[in-house]
């Protein structure tokens, strides 16, 4: 159903992609980086999920709406921008208490499910994956073999599940470090200071790509 040396090449491009830091990585690096290994393997799969429904989205050819009207694509932007800098903010309000620490002022870091949430939200509000995925994917699908829109799903969940892999280490990764360093306030607070300036930077980033 899908053309074997197509599929090759596709699953090298996606590869290639998903090693390649991006926005996405550098959100769960700062959410592992704040609350543990398992936030950031939940901001991963929340991440994969987001992703997931773009491809049910490019299959369906829901995704060429943003080409026939721009202004879905604005709006979609600017609110992916929003999000980004209300996570900012919050972030750089956390006063980031130390474990074991009682109730202080500030946002406590985010809780497991929270992140996943988060993950999924900041991935379906970006329409530069909507456009990735109208614009890559119909590059491996071949009409001549049918069943078009089932082309679009096997590559789509192989992209999904390269980048759910890559991702989740990440984010395990990251959590351990921050875990290891988190008893001293002042690295915490830097982890916070870190974390808002990505969701800062990729705000910015999103508003300021290329139309």
């Amino acid at each position: 159903m899908v053309d074997s040396s197509l599929y090759a090449a596709f699953f090298a491009a996606a590869l290639l992609l998903c090693v390649s830091p991006g926005p996405d990585m550098m959100f769960i690096v700062a959410m592992g980086g704040r609350g543990g290994p398992r936030t950031g393997v939940l901001a991963a799969v929340g991440v994969a999920c987001g992703a997931l429904l773009h491809v049910f989205a490019a299959m369906l050819g829901l995704s060429a709406l943003f080409l026939a009207f721009p202004t879905l694509y604005y709006a979609l932007r600017w609110a992916g921008a929003a999000y980004l800098l209300y996570l900012a903010v919050k972030t750089f309000r956390d006063k980031a208490p130390l474990d074991g620490e009682e109730g202080r002022a500030g946002s406590p870091a985010p809780s497991r499910w929270r992140a996943f949430g988060q993950g999924m939200l900041t991935n379906v509000l970006n329409p530069k994956v909507i456009l990735f995925n109208v614009a890559f994917l119909p590059q491996f699908v071949r009409p001549a073999l049918g069943h078009v829109p089932v082309q679009f799903l096997i590559l789509g969940l192989t992209m999904v599940l390269i980048g759910l892999t890559i991702d989740t280490s990440v984010g395990l990764l990251s959590g351990r470090l921050a875990a290891l360093l988190r008893r001293s306030r002042r690295f915490a607070r830097g982890l916070n200071i870190f974390s808002g300036t990505i969701f800062s930077g990729l705000a910015v980033r999103l508003l300021a790509a290329p139309k």
